[in-house]
C-alpha cells in the first residue's frame, strides 16, 4: 500500500487579510475648498442642532413644532406639510428623490457627497478639528502619538475625549427633540422623568458618535460604507474627479533637482503636502481609489505650493478623465460647468426634478377628507325578521385638517338600503348621517346597512362629504352581500 506523500509546509508566508490601522494625522490647509468645506460644515450641524427647535403655528388642535415626526400619534409635520400614514407615498418619493439626486451629484462631481456632506465627513471634521485645538498640528499630534504614556499625555487625551463625549452627547440629545416637542422633552429629559427610550437612543448615538467621529474616522469610509464601492461603479470617464495630473507632474524631483536638471523633472516636487493635508492619508497621485472622498483639500495644499514656486496652479485639480487625455495632448482645459451638464446628468435631473415636481402637484391637490372601509366577513350577511338584509361595516372617518370638521356620511348606489350606528336607534336609519370628527384625527364608526329582501350582491360605495368652507369629499368602495337565488 502507498503512503501518502507528507505535506510539506509552503515557503511563501501566508497573506494577512489584516492591516494594521495606521492614525492619520492630517495638516492645517487653508484655500478655496476647505473655506466650502467650513460653509458646509456650519450649516449642516446648525441645520441639525436648531431645526427642532424652530416653531411652527398650526392652530390650537395641532404641535406647534416646525419639524417633528410624531410617532405615538403617526403624523410626519415638516413647517406647513403633514403627513398622514395613508400618504406614505410622499416620504417614498422624497426618498426616492434622494436617492437619485446622489446619483446626479455622483454622475456630474463625483464624490462630493462623501466629501462636503456626509455626516461621518461632517462629524470627523469636527472632532479634526478638536484634534488641532488641544494638541496641535500635524508634526505636534504625531509626536504626541509616538511620546510614551505619562501624566501630560494621559491629561491631554482624557480632556480631548471628555470633548468628545460632549460633542457626541450633544448629537444623540439633538436627534430624539425629531420626535417630541423640543422645550417639553428637554425638561423631562433633565428631570429624569422622560421615557426610558429617549435615555436609551442618546446613549447609543453618542456611543456610536464617539466610537465613529472619534477613532474610526476613515476606516468607516473605507471599509464599513458601502456607499464608495456604489459610486465607484458609477463613475466613468466623464465624471468630474479630483485628479493628479502625472504627466505634467513626473517624473518628481525637488526644486534643487530641477533646477541642476532643467527639463528633466516635471511640476511635482514631492513635498507630500497633498497627502499631509487628507483626512483619510491616501495619496491622491496613485490614481482614483476608493479612500478618496473627493473633499479636494489636496488641491488647495498643491496649489499653495504651485504659487510658492511659481509654477502654475492645477496639478491636482477636478477634471475628468477624459478630458484629462485631451490636456495631456496639448488641449486647453475644459470649464467645469460645461463638464457637468452632460446627457447623463441632464436625465438624472430631469428624472429628479419630475419626481419633485410631481409631488409638489401631488401635495397642492391632495384633499384633507378620507374615508376607508372594511366590511364584515363573519357573518357575511344577516336576515331580518322582516325579510331585509343586513352587512357590517367599519369605516374610518379621516379629518386631516387641524379642526373640527361636520362630515355627512352617505350611501351611493344600494337602491333602498338605510344605514345607522350602534349609538342610534335602528327606527333613525337613513342613508345619510352627520358626524363631527375631531381635528387630526381618525373617527371609527360601526355602521350597519340593511336593504330589502330582494337585494342581490352588488357593488355600492360609502361617500364622506365635509361641510363648512372647504366642502371636500372622498368616496369607498364597498360590497354588499345577500342571499342568491333559491
Amino acid at each position: 500500500m502507498n503512503k501518502p506523500e507528507p505535506i510539506t509546509p509552503s515557503a511563501e508566508a501566508p497573506v494577512s487579510l489584516y492591516a494594521k490601522h495606521e492614525p492619520v494625522f492630517n495638516r492645517r490647509i487653508d484655500g478655496k475648498f476647505r473655506r466650502i468645506k467650513w460653509a458646509i460644515m456650519a450649516t449642516c450641524l446648525a441645520i441639525y442642532w436648531v431645526t427642532p427647535w424652530l416653531r411652527w403655528d398650526r392652530g390650537p388642535y395641532a404641535p406647534d413644532q416646525a419639524v417633528l415626526i410624531d410617532l405615538e400619534h403617526r403624523r410626519f409635520y415638516m413647517f406647513g406639510i403633514e403627513i398622514w400614514p395613508q400618504e406614505f407615498y410622499f416620504v417614498a418619493g422624497l426618498l426616492i428623490m434622494a436617492g437619485i439626486g446622489l446619483f446626479l451629484v455622483t454622475s456630474a462631481v463625483g464624490r462630493a457627497w462623501c466629501g462636503y456632506a456626509c455626516p461621518q465627513t461632517v462629524w470627523t471634521d469636527l472632532f479634526q478639528h478638536v484634534d488641532r485645538l488641544i494638541d496641535g498640528d500635524r508634526n505636534a499630534r504625531f509626536r504626541l502619538y509616538k511620546a510614551p504614556w505619562g501624566p501630560a499625555k494621559i491629561a491631554r487625551r482624557v480632556f480631548k475625549w471628555a470633548i468628545y463625549l460632549a460633542i457626541s452627547f450633544a448629537t444623540g440629545g439633538a436627534w430624539i427633540f425629531y420626535f417630541a416637542d423640543a422645550p417639553t422633552l428637554h425638561q423631562e429629559f433633565w428631570s429624569g422623568t422622560a421615557a426610558p427610550v429617549a435615555y436609551g437612543t442618546v446613549l447609543v448615538l453618542t456611543l456610536t458618535t464617539f466610537a465613529l467621529g472619534g477613532f474610526m474616522r476613515e476606516q468607516v469610509c473605507i471599509y464599513m460604507c458601502p456607499w464608495p464601492r456604489i459610486q465607484t461603479a458609477m463613475l466613468d470617464e466623464k465624471s468630474l474627479i479630483v485628479t493628479y495630473k502625472d504627466w505634467r507632474g513626473e517624473k518628481r524631483g525637488s526644486l534643487k533637482k530641477a533646477q541642476k536638471n532643467p527639463g528633466e523633472y516635471g511640476d511635482c516636487i514631492d513635498c507630500n503636502q497633498c497627502v499631509a493635508v487628507c483626512p483619510t492619508g491616501i495619496d491622491i497621485r496613485e490614481g482614483p481609489q476608493i479612500g478618496c472622498i473627493t473633499c479636494a483639500l489636496c488641491i488647495d495644499a498643491c496649489d499653495r505650493v504651485m504659487a510658492e514656486t511659481g509654477r502654475p496652479r492645477g496639478l491636482i485639480d477636478y477634471a475628468t478623465l477624459e478630458d484629462a487625455e485631451n490636456e495631456k495632448k496639448g488641449h486647453p482645459p475644459t470649464r467645469h460647468a460645461k463638464l457637468i451638464w452632460r446627457p447623463r446628468t441632464l436625465v438624472y435631473f430631469a428624472v429628479w426634478a419630475g419626481i419633485g415636481l410631481g409631488l409638489l402637484f401631488m401635495l397642492g391637490t391632495r384633499v384633507h377628507t378620507d374615508v376607508s372601509v372594511a366590511k364584515d366577513r363573519n357573518p357575511p350577511y344577516i336576515l331580518m325578521s322582516d325579510g331585509s338584509v343586513r352587512n357590517g361595516y367599519t369605516l374610518r372617518l379621516h379629518n386631516m385638517q387641524n379642526r373640527p370638521r361636520e362630515m355627512d356620511l352617505g350611501i351611493e348606489g344600494l337602491p333602498g338600503a338605510v344605514m345607522w350606528t350602534e349609538d342610534m336607534a335602528r327606527e333613525a336609519a337613513s342613508r345619510t348621517l352627520t358626524r363631527t370628527v375631531a381635528p387630526d384625527a381618525t373617527q371609527v364608526v360601526r355602521v350597519y346597512v340593511v336593504a330589502p329582501q330582494d337585494t342581490r350582491d352588488q357593488d355600492f360605495a360609502f361617500t364622506l362629504e365635509a361641510q363648512g368652507e372647504e366642502r371636500e369629499s372622498d368616496t369607498a368602495k364597498a360590497q354588499f352581500d345577500a342571499p342568491g337565488d333559491e
